[in-house]
């Protein structure tokens, strides 16, 4: 296995253990329901006990005779054998035997049953009954016994459905043996039940023996009877016969005769079939048409033929959808048709007259063999035909004195056979009587908890993979670079202000544009107390620039730098798919972190519809990027110096009514022109993509974009047709950024081992921690 193919293998199985840790709760869940259910149903089901005895089937050999056995004397055979065994099995399981073990037992009267028939209907039982889901198992559970009315003569009868419903029979493979068992919550009962099943099955077995040995014996006496009279009927009537006509027997010549007559009928039938057959080739030859002959002809000249003139038909088709009817090769090709269809229509008319004179042949040579057969039937006709009937008089006779020996044989055995049955003798012997079970069968509990541990954990695990394939959003930079092939810059934790964890206190737009941000970093995250009080987190890696999200966002910032290969690039637009994903925010701490290296950093808001850097970074908005493209102010005037060192913002200005149309023109050419001379690095913040299509227009005009999603929230198609917008725009796109993550515990930060940089409150100016910027 190559490396390549090994690292792929890994990234598979890390992936496959991602979504098992995500959606833990959900296997854990599942698993935990079917172990309760399963652990009440083991602890509230009936004890349940099996006993089993063995019985030996064995051939029944010349000791049993039946009325089949008459016409089958190969009564050993192995197909005769395995139906009768089956017949066996069979009788096993009917009801008579049910009936037959019920009364013997006389399981009307068994206390145990009638203790469990008289609380059938109780409050207890069916509570017991509901609370157990016993109603979930079905057949599970034996049949209760039936109630036992007043009015019934034979009140057994009425326990053969309860004893059928417990009994079991099951062959041994490969032998003669059957395990008898029945099931039932008492012990003694089940072993009884299983002991008198195979007693009674013996004893019916003698009964219908006996009762089989005597019909056969009745119906050959009658047989060998009839057939005694019969034989001498046919006897008298013989030499009666015999007597009046004087009968020799036929002489060679009369044999030779017969012979003959036997072969030309032969003959005769065959000239018929040659005389059909030619009819047959006739009539297909003489209604072919050139333009409908059929796929298959018998005749291989008509056939070779056909082939040549639909390849030429075909040839010519395909030829004239690209030449005229008046071009040199679509004449020849015409003639050539011409010539074959000609040479094709002989052959037809060759074939069908040779087909017509072979059938007058057919037909003639037909007649002929019934004139010759006619006159051989005439000689067989005058010979003797008393012989004939005395030959088969002679034949019945034969066949009589067989059938009356066979009969007497048949009666010699059936005689011992009705000897033997006074001895009550059977083939049905018990091996391995059924002893009273000392434990219960069912429920068992081991056995049910490893099954719903296993089940749970199947389930759950293709619950979770379920779920997980359903949900389309975007989870993290393997699920980007899969999906898009882009890089991730990194990953900006959630972060709530303050300790609050309502909703829209997360990082990005919600509520107030997001004034919250990235996970694990608030109060509520046993971490600084001193950052329960920052309200202003647009600000923060200003502010806090030693706390671990700070980090985040110069892992950001170094990646941007890092993404061209020659120089880090000098204009970066931001922008994301839909508002509030906190790209306004993610540009303000990305321009500080920018800002702290020392260079001249312009933050530019281009998101003219909404603009919020004016407002993050408390400067005027009186004039800005919009007065600079209408020409109402210059680029100098627009810009603004901020509190913080090193970086200056171009806020958006007034709205105007026609943004896109200001974006798009060359005054926006030539101030990202100007701007990239005087400035180190120019974040510029743009409206969401799939919003406006401001950002398509900016997005051709700069180094490089950076699009911003939030975490969990962006799903495939969007994020798709996002990218597709953009780069049909020809932009750079660089990498995105994850804001907003929850997921730092199953590995989704970009900083892979966490340092201790939080800051000492006690060193923080109080203006500071209270969100103020520094004067």
């Amino acid at each position: 296995m190559t490396a390549t193919a090994s690292g792929k293998k890994e990234a598979s199985l890390l992936e496959y253990w991602r979504v098992i840790l995500k959606r833990k709760w959900v296997i854990v869940s599942v698993t935990a329901v079917l172990l309760a259910a399963s652990g009440v149903l083991s602890f509230t089901s009936t004890p349940l006990y099996r006993a089993g005895t063995t019985i030996l089937i064995d051939d029944p050999g010349s000791s049993m005779l039946t009325i089949q056995d008459l016409f089958n004397s190969s009564s050993g055979s192995t197909d005769w054998l395995g139906t009768y065994f089956n017949t066996q099995l069979k009788i096993l399981q009917s009801r008579l035997l049910a009936e037959r073990v019920a009364k013997k037992m006389n399981l009307a009267t068994r206390a145990e049953l009638a203790e469990s028939s008289s609380d059938k209907h109780g409050l207890l039982r069916m509570a017991k009954t509901a609370l157990s889901l016993r109603w979930l198992k079905g057949g599970s559970e034996p049949a209760a016994p039936p109630a036992r009315p007043d009015n019934v003569d034979d009140p057994s009868s009425l326990y053969a459905g309860f004893v059928m419903a417990g009994l079991g029979v099951e062959p041994v493979t490969e032998t003669r043996l059957v395990t008898l068992t029945f099931t039932s919550p008492y012990p003694r009962l089940a072993a009884d039940v299983a002991n008198t099943l195979a007693q009674e099955f013996i004893s019916y077995s003698i009964e219908s023996r006996y009762e089989a040995t005597q019909q056969t014996t009745d119906f050959l006496n009658q047989e060998i009877a009839r057939v005694r009279e019969d034989l001498a009927a046919k006897q008298r009537e013989y030499t009666k016969y015999s007597d009046q006509k004087n009968l020799v027997p036929l002489n060679d010549q009369e044999n030779s005769i017969v012979g003959q007559y036997g072969n030309q009928y032969k003959a005769f039938i065959d000239a018929q079939l040659d005389r059909v057959n030619a009819y047959a080739n006739y009539r297909e030859l003489s209604g072919l048409k050139v333009d409908s002959l059929p796929q298959l002809i018998s005749n291989p000249s008509i056939q070779d033929l056909k082939t040549k003139y639909s390849d030429q038909q075909r040839n010519w088709a395909e030829k004239s959808k690209t030449l005229g009817p008046n071009n040199p090769d679509m004449v020849s090709l015409k003639s050539q048709l011409e010539t074959t269809k000609t040479q094709l229509e002989g052959e037809i008319a060759k074939a069908s007259e040779a087909a017509y004179t072979t059938y007058q042949t057919a037909m003639n040579k037909e007649r002929a063999m019934e004139g010759l057969l006619a006159g051989k039937r005439s000689e067989v006709s005058r010979m003797s035909n008393a012989n004939i009937f005395a030959e088969s008089l002679d034949r019945e006779i034969k066949s009589s004195q067989e059938l009356l020996k066979t009969l007497q044989d048949r009666q010699a055995q059936t005689s011992v056979s009705a000897r033997l049955n006074g001895l009550k003798t059977s083939n049905i012997k018990v091996v391995d009587p059924a002893v009273v079970p000392e434990a219960p069968f069912s429920p068992n509990v081991k056995r049910n908890f490893l099954v719903a541990l296993l089940l749970g954990l199947f389930l759950g695990v293709g619950l979770a993979f379920a779920a997980d394939f359903l949900d389309n959003s975007v989870k993290g930079p393997e699920d980007l670079e899969r999906l898009t092939g882009l890089p991730s810059l990194g990953i900006i934790p959630h972060f709530s202000v303050g300790g609050n964890t309502k909703k829209g206190a997360g990082n990005g737009y919600g509520g107030s544009y997001g004034r919250a941000y990235g996970g694990g970093y608030g109060a509520e995250s046993g971490g600084d107390p001193a950052l329960a009080k920052v309200t202003e987190i647009e600000l923060i890696n200003h502010l806090f620039p030693k706390i671990a999200i700070a980090e985040d966002y110069r892992t950001v910032r170094t990646a941007i730098l890092f993404s061209h290969p020659d120089s880090a690039p000098r204009t970066i637009a931001f922008t994301s798919m839909s508002p509030e994903e906190g790209k306004s925010a993610t540009l303000a701490n990305l321009a500080i972190s920018f800002a702290q290296l020392g260079d001249k950093v312009l933050a530019v808001d281009a998101d003219l519809r909404k603009p919020r850097l004016a407002k993050i970074f408390q400067v005027r908005n009186l004039t800005g990027l919009s007065g600079v493209l209408t020409g109402r102010a210059g680029l100098e005037d627009a810009i603004q110096k901020t509190a913080i060192d090193n970086l200056w913002v171009l806020p958006g200005g007034p709205h105007p009514p026609n943004p896109a149309e200001l974006l798009n023109s060359r005054r926006m050419k030539e101030l990202l022109a100007q701007v990239k001379e005087e400035f180190s690095a120019v974040l510029i913040d743009l409206p969401p993509v799939l919003a406006v299509i401001d950002p398509v227009i900016v997005s051709s005009m700069v180094d490089s974009v950076v699009l911003v999603i939030k975490t969990g929230k962006a799903t495939r198609k969007p994020l798709l047709k996002t990218i597709e917008e953009l780069r049909k725009a020809k932009a750079s796109i660089i990498g995105v950024v994850f804001n907003d993550s929850k997921a730092r515990k199953s590995g989704l930060s970009s900083n892979y081992f966490q340092y201790e940089y939080y800051q000492d409150p006690a060193s923080v100016p109080a203006e500071n921690r209270e969100g103020k910027n520094p004067s």
